[in-house]
């Protein structure tokens, strides 16, 4: 087989900072914006303080970079503001994907956004992918077909996972077949080999995100999550994403290691309506791994189930309830840009 032109390395491999935009439209954050401006500054300083990464931010206009200058003074020497417009802050699927060619010169990988499958059409997002691409230096490569950096996992060694709930929506590429998408995924991120998993969540809006479901920790190791109390609505799912899990192999032809962490359970918003909470949409930093927490009676020991799957970072908890309001967690408000050595 041979070697992919383009490949996305691994989250755990070094960054040379961190894409996120300060969560500033109040029409779309109402009561939440500022506890979610204030979880969003507690993530910036976790990944940014202790000799941490760089903190690229993108801000509308004069008075939000104010804002999130004095919201991120404890690491204000890690950060860079650009004044770049958006329709909100998840960067995960709007900005580019930064990937490496060859002997490791870095591209940013630019592709379709059609706003989660038409449902969120914001101003602006679908051209955040090209403005941060410029802002980055990197090459730009575009790509035709639609997708979200939140759909895909890789383990930097050519494996991707995936959902059929999201790819092979028909709100994203009606045009394209299974088979399709994983030539167009091994042409845009390197994939030799494509693993599928079902479905989601209840109530993600994103269809079924990866990102939430389960992630790559080391070659051959994947978390995922197991529900701890028995009304757990999702508790079925996980346990057949597990067992799916467990199944595979990677493109080394290695099987699968499945470690299972807490599931947050049904974590509810203001009407009662249950949310997409994860404690596996983390942020994996050059330092610390980032956890998103919801203040359920898992946190503690799903962040310290965590700890050991990192050795030589700081498995942090942080509260992300009311970023979470908007849809998503850490892992989907931030887009790592890969060292170049």
């Amino acid at each position: 087989m041979s070697q992919p032109s383009f490949l996305q390395p691994a989250e755990w491999d070094r960054h040379s900072a961190c894409w996120l935009a300060w969560p500033g439209h109040g029409h779309l954050w109402r009561e939440n914006l500022g506890p979610a401006q204030a979880e969003w500054a507690a993530l910036c300083v976790a990944i940014a303080e202790a000799g941490g990464e760089a903190l690229d931010i993108l801000v509308q206009d004069p008075a939000a970079e104010a804002e999130a200058r004095a919201a991120l003074t404890p690491v204000l020497g890690q950060a860079r503001f650009h004044r770049v417009p958006v329709g909100d802050i998840w960067l995960r699927d709007t900005a580019p994907i930064f990937v490496k060619e060859g002997r490791g010169a870095l591209h940013a990988a630019c592709f379709g956004f059609n706003g989660w499958g038409r449902k969120y059409l914001l101003p602006d997002d679908d051209r955040v992918a090209g403005r941060v691409a410029a802002l980055s230096g990197a090459p730009r490569t575009d790509h035709a077909w639609v997708l979200e950096g939140g759909s895909v996992e890789v383990d930097g060694e050519g494996t991707v996972l995936t959902t059929r709930q999201c790819l092979l929506n028909p709100n994203r590429n009606p045009g394209l077949d299974q088979s399709e998408i994983e030539a167009a995924l091994r042409d845009g991120l390197g994939a030799e080999k494509v693993l599928w998993l079902d479905e989601g969540l209840l109530n993600d809006h994103t269809d079924g995100h990866i990102d939430t479901l389960a992630r790559f920790v080391a070659p051959g190791v994947v978390v995922c999550m197991q529900a701890m109390d028995p009304a757990d609505p999702n508790a079925a799912t996980l346990d057949r994403l597990a067992a799916d899990l467990a199944g595979f192999t990677d493109a080394k032809g290695r099987r699968l290691q499945v470690i299972r962490i807490p599931s947050p359970g049904a974590v509810l918003d203001e009407e009662g309506g249950l949310m997409p909470a994860s404690f596996v949409n983390f942020y994996i930093g050059n330092r610390s791994v980032v956890v998103p927490t919801y203040g359920t009676p898992y946190d503690e020991a799903a962040v310290a189930a965590l700890a050991p799957l990192f050795p030589g970072r700081r498995v942090l908890g942080r509260s992300a309830r009311a970023i979470l309001s908007g849809g998503g967690a850490f892992h989907c408000i931030t887009q790592q840009q890969p060292e170049v050595l």
